[in-house]
């Protein structure tokens, strides 16, 4: 920001994240201070004018975006260009002249040129396609590093919004798209720092946590990993009321074999026969239920002991979100800890009872009934189960509504 007069003048701005302008960190602090006495509006204008710095905006397209429903839009927007050019000479007061009237618009003065951020970030992005692998993964590490947070993250108009969302499109893809390639050459700490940072852009992606998974276990951190696939369950439980993938969950079942491997005091018998002190029922994915359930069937085969499935489904007067996981936390509680257990859909759940006939099951079916309606004594929710034999040769059965 050194040049005067005619020279060209360098303007140093920030988009992504927060909005700041100037070069060192310095100009930022004493830019962010005059700025923070600014209206938001004022600020909304001028970062208006910064994005779309490439042409001259007509005063009717301001009006639109600022004053659509104002009965005297002229006044405001000559208002609003005293209070930005004022601004202007706060921020730069080497210029003499920057935001300039033409004929029927507005722009910059011609010898001003523009460093940022969010134009370097989506040159990178867009500019790294069809390289090299490694110049492709250079490229997109680049750009990664210079996405410091949501575009004008601030700034509520819709202009704004609609960028925003872009380069965060951008920005998910671009870290995307360098996990696989970290991940082949064993870059475990970056590809831990692309993960990480990308969780706060969007924390419900499978790829951050698998990826980031992976990582820790070939770090010989295990037990991070659990405590990060247990963050990511009880965040999709909570926004999205699905449980993790079959994919999160066997990387889950690698790490949490590995934590038991590495107890070297216990022998292998005592390690494979060592049962697990959970006080709740067996929560999985339908995937790990079914191989369970076949698991169980060549049991029967043998033993010919009898063993049934038992769908349970919220019916009339349900609230989905509420009251699937109040079903959910009755099944964890009340079933036998060798019980699994795994959603169908939004207020199903499919149980295996291991050793219980279909009369067992409608006893299993009347304790669940009576415990979810006296724990939620105001919900209107009913429910009704269908039991099926698993011994070969026995057919389903209807249950009835509780």
């Amino acid at each position: 920001m050194e040049m005067e007069g005619e020279k060209e003048k360098i303007l140093h701005i920030s988009l992504l994240g927060a909005f700041s302008w100037g070069q060192t960190e310095e100009e930022k602090t004493a830019n962010s201070a005059l700025m923070g006495k600014t209206g938001r509006k004022t600020l909304s204008f001028l970062q208006y004018f910064i994005v779309n710095h490439g042409r001259n905006i007509s005063a009717e397209e301001l009006i639109g975006q600022f004053w659509p429903d104002s009965g005297d839009p002229a006044s405001l927007l000559r208002n609003m260009l005293f209070k930005t050019r004022n601004l202007l000479k706060a921020l730069y007061p080497e210029g003499n002249r920057l935001l300039v009237t033409l004929q029927s618009c507005y722009g910059w003065d011609a010898q001003i040129r523009f460093e940022i951020d969010a134009e370097q970030f989506e040159g990178l992005c867009l500019k790294a396609r069809g390289l090299p692998e490694e110049a492709y993964c250079g490229q997109l590490s680049r750009a990664i590093a210079l996405y410091k947070g949501d575009f004008l993250a601030g700034n509520d108009a819709e202009w704004a919004r609609t960028l925003r969302q872009y380069y965060r499109t951008l920005y998910l893809d671009a870290c995307r798209a360098v996990l696989p390639i970290l991940y082949k050459k064993e870059k475990w700490m970056e590809l831990i720092s692309v993960c990480s940072l990308a969780y706060g852009a969007d924390s419900g992606q499978e790829d951050f946590t698998a990826y980031h998974m992976h990582a820790l276990i070939a770090l010989g951190q295990p037990g991070q990993a659990v405590e990060r696939y247990r963050s990511y369950r009880d965040r999709m439980l909570e926004e999205y009321g699905m449980p993790p993938t079959e994919r999160i969950e066997q990387i889950y079942l690698l790490a949490e074999g590995l934590m038991k491997n590495s107890t070297r005091e216990r022998d292998i018998l005592s390690l494979v026969c060592e049962m697990e002190e959970h006080a709740h029922a067996f929560f999985c994915t339908f995937g790990t239920f079914q191989s369970i359930v076949a698991l169980e069937r060549r049991h029967i085969e043998r033993s010919g002991q009898p063993s049934t499935l038992m769908v349970i489904s919220l019916d009339s007067g349900t609230v989905p979100t509420t009251d699937g996981r109040r079903l959910e936390r009755i099944l964890l509680e009340k079933l036998r800890t060798g019980d699994p257990i795994a959603r169908l859909e939004a207020g199903s759940y499919v149980i295996m009872l291991t050793g219980a006939d279909e009369e067992n099951a409608r006893l299993v079916f009347g304790r669940i009934d009576c415990a979810f309606h006296r724990t939620y004594r105001h919900s209107a929710a009913r429910l009704s189960f269908q039991v099926a034999d698993l011994r070969p040769g026995e057919g389903a059965d209807e249950g009835s509504q509780g």
